[in-house]
């Protein structure tokens, strides 16, 4: 192989040493894109510069912050989005918009071959993988890591013996992936389903009963199902997902510990960590509860989980994926409106609700003066509404009565 490879650049241990050794199995060069989601940690410029120690032709760094919070947090907020009813899909929700950026690089730089880090047994290789040959079929795609059968000890033999500028030395018991949206947690003797999490698997939370004397409560305002303000002062979605990943991780808010299924067909344990995600879902669930109608939120309600599926099942591009999100966004025509909530002791708790689209009607709600629902009227419907269960339980009485 001459072409150019186009490798998802991490700036850890794995894709490091894939910059190595693709050139030395393949006589290809490499070009690594590393994509700024908002994840902390290193300097980005320090991971593009190990990139071109490793050996790498060209590095790119793209801030994709704002994209990804704009076209793939919000998407996400506004299907409600927790797979399994819990997990708000922190890596799932990232693969395709680094898939969209390794094409567009792959174009730019003379690429043929677009190369990743995962293994075989995650969910990864597979939203990867169908990303590239949805977008860009005509696109090779390598995966060392999977292809190869690395272990930990290989990669780092293979970095000791050729000289590649890493620490490989310091040995973490989890894998780690994060970004703004999340942080997730796996492996180690998190493996071992009975042991509890220690404090050194969080990072993005504090220990719930840290801040316990200290609620937070806040006020976030939404129009069309976008986070538009925060106790009053204009927030874009970055701005939303940064501001409540700080106050909501203060109060321990956002930790889940999940035994999940995984697309290639095992389950595993995950621990993460999603403040912000997980605070501004609920508050978008909430002001749903007041402005859609009874029957599209039921509706709206059972899409949502088969959107949460096809998401982390890596079909983020597909037509029936594409199909729900315009269905979603009629959904939030208007979903606007202020939602009051306490971040207290890990929990989120909304205490108040108010909206200009409110479907909640005062008169027709309350029990004391100013009634306005016609009582009279509700002995009839509940007649009709159970009229054909009466029916049927009719039928069923005759049906044993003449069996006797």
């Amino acid at each position: 192989m001459s072409d150019r490879v186009v490798l998802a650049y991490s700036g850890g241990l794995d894709t490091s040493v894939a910059i190595s050794w693709i050139g030395k199995e393949t006589g290809a060069e490499v070009v690594c894109v590393s994509i700024d989601l908002g994840q902390g940690g290193e300097d980005m410029e320090v991971v593009r510069r190990r990139a071109l120690d490793c050996g790498a032709v060209e590095s790119v760094v793209i801030d994709a912050r704002n994209e990804f919070a704009d076209d793939y947090c919000l998407p996400t907020v506004q299907a409600n989005a927790l797979y399994m009813d819990r997990y708000p899909l922190v890596s799932a929700i990232s693969r395709p918009l680094i898939v969209k950026h390794l094409v567009a690089a792959a174009r730019a730089h003379g690429g043929t071959v677009v190369s990743h880090g995962c293994t075989g047994k995650g969910n990864d290789q597979v939203r990867f993988e169908v990303g590239f040959n949805t977008l860009a079929p005509d696109l090779q795609v390598l995966a060392p890591v999977r292809d190869y059968a690395w272990t930990r000890e290989r990669a780092i033999a293979f970095a000791e013996d050729n000289g590649i500028p890493i620490n490989v030395t310091k040995r973490s018991p989890f894998s780690i992936d994060q970004n703004v949206w999340g942080r997730a947690v796996e492996t180690g003797f998190l493996e071992d389903l009975w042991n509890a999490p220690t404090k050194d698997v969080y990072d993005y939370t504090q220990d719930p009963t840290l801040n316990f004397a200290a609620p937070d409560e806040l006020i976030i305002t939404f129009e069309r199902g976008r986070p538009v303000a925060i106790d009053g002062r204009p927030v874009s979605v970055l701005d939303a997902i940064v501001e409540l990943n700080r106050r909501a991780g203060a109060q321990g808010v956002g930790r889940l510990d999940v035994v999940e299924d995984r697309l290639v067909g095992i389950k595993s344990r995950e621990i993460y960590e999603a403040p912000g995600a997980m605070t501004l879902i609920t508050a978008h669930q909430e002001l749903e509860h007041v402005t859609l109608e009874r029957e599209l939120g039921r509706y709206k309600r059972q899409l949502e989980q088969r959107w949460s599926e096809l998401v982390y099942d890596g079909l983020w591009f597909s037509p029936l994926k594409e199909a729900l999100d315009v269905f979603v966004t009629k959904t939030q025509e208007h979903v606007g409106g202020d939602i009051r909530l306490v971040l207290h002791g890990g929990q989120v708790i909304v205490n108040g609700r108010r909206s200009l689209s409110s479907l909640y009607d005062f008169n027709l709600a309350t029990y004391d003066e100013g009634d306005r629902f016609d009582q009279s009227a509700a002995k009839g419907f509940v007649q009709l509404h159970g009229l054909s269960s009466t029916i049927a339980a009719k039928r069923d009485r005759d049906v044993r009565e003449l069996g006797r």
